[in-house]
């Protein structure tokens, strides 16, 4: 079984992911407040004070067996994601744009092989090997919208808690365009959403904790 030696942000939330709770229940679990288990999400490598190491240590040691499996597993995929294999090929990470216009964001309809796993997602495309997050998250919007947009700041990082994949969340500014479906083969619709009707599209609990942040703020 796996054993940190010193916690940081990136940890914390496995270590979350496996218990599969909430930013408020996890936040409960551990005595502390929600905006601290926020900032772990947008800031992978803070490194929390000792009192909170110890926290964390409580409550690895006391998850139920398939709780420390899954979190063992995650930290596997976790660590692997940034060593090379063999071969040189690069673990799969994501870039995910969180574009704004007004207040609007921007969303697709991903499309799936039956109906149900039809589902809301804000653009993304896979970051090639050597590339660089900021040029796929604007290349792949336009690809997928037809939307211009630039890169205001990068949002943080996660492994997604139901995929697993590394994705890299940035604020991007719209520019210009038509929103469209411009990627058929894989997305249903392309569609303005305005900001308070995302929780319609998409379940909260599984929002990026600093993007629902950014989402919240007055526009």
């Amino acid at each position: 079984m796996d054993v940190i030696d010193v916690w940081n942000g990136r940890y914390a939330c496995l270590l979350q992911a496996a218990l599969r709770l909430t930013n408020e229940q996890f936040a409960a679990q551990l005595g502390i407040g929600v905006r601290t288990v926020a900032t772990w999400h947008s800031d992978s490598h803070v490194v929390p004070r000792r009192e909170m190491q110890q926290l964390l240590d409580t409550v690895h040691e006391k998850a139920v067996p398939t709780v420390r499996q899954r979190f063992a597993l995650l930290i596997s995929r976790e660590r692997g994601s940034h060593v090379p294999s063999p071969s040189g090929a690069q673990a799969l990470r994501v870039a995910i744009a969180v574009v704004i216009r007004d207040q609007e964001v921007l969303l697709v309809c991903r499309r799936d092989t039956d109906a149900s796993g039809i589902t809301w997602q804000f653009p993304a495309g896979v970051v090639k090997p050597g590339g660089r997050p900021e040029s796929a998250t604007v290349r792949e919007t336009l690809d997928e919208t037809g939307v211009h947009c630039a890169v205001r700041r990068r949002l943080g990082d996660r492994l997604h808690p139901v995929t697993s994949v590394l994705c890299e969340y940035f604020l991007c500014e719209y520019l210009a365009g038509e929103a469209t479906n411009s990627d058929a083969v894989e997305n249903v619709d392309v569609m303005w959403v305005p900001i308070n009707a995302v929780p319609r599209f998409i379940p909260v609990h599984t929002i990026f904790p600093p993007v629902l942040a950014v989402l919240e703020e007055p526009k």
